[in-house]
């Protein structure tokens, strides 16, 4: 499965964070969730790490064969940062997207969130999935008499 890349939007992020390691500032720098995909014979797997996000947090689309996970990690006490002393990790709107093969069935995409992990089942559509094909042997003609 190919992901779509934005040289534009990578060079920005680059840019961000570089701007917020020199101010020291990481909580202005995009929440990026890591993700892994994987294949089985009838079903493609996305996961991804969601720590500290709600389901209700979380949008997933799929329009055009591009998935498109976006949702928001929220600060737990954003009314209250004086009594912060650190506050490294990264918060905000997150966005990634996927182009998904032909292969995918897209009406039947299942998604499940579960101790921070986002799980995406894609099933394959049932004409693309593998199967076998047994060879009969043909029956023997009886030999011709000359």
């Amino acid at each position: 499965m190919l992901q779509r890349w934005n040289p534009f939007a990578e060079l920005q992020r680059m840019q961000d964070e570089a701007e917020a390691r020199w101010t020291g500032d990481r909580r202005q720098l995009s929440f990026q969730p890591l993700v892994d995909i994987y294949e089985e014979k009838d079903a493609i797997f996305v996961k991804a790490e969601l720590p500290g996000v709600k389901a209700e947090d979380v949008q997933i689309n799929c329009e055009n064969s591009v998935l498109t996970l976006s949702g928001t990690r929220r600060l737990d006490k954003e009314e209250n940062r004086d009594g912060y002393h650190r506050i490294e990790r990264t918060y905000g709107s997150f966005t990634r997207s996927f182009s998904l093969p032909s292969t995918v069935d897209a009406g039947a995409i299942e998604a499940s969130l579960d101790e921070g992990i986002l799980t995406l089942r894609l099933p394959k559509r049932v004409e693309a999935q593998p199967r076998k094909i047994d060879v009969k042997v043909a029956a023997k003609k009886p030999a011709a008499h000359a």
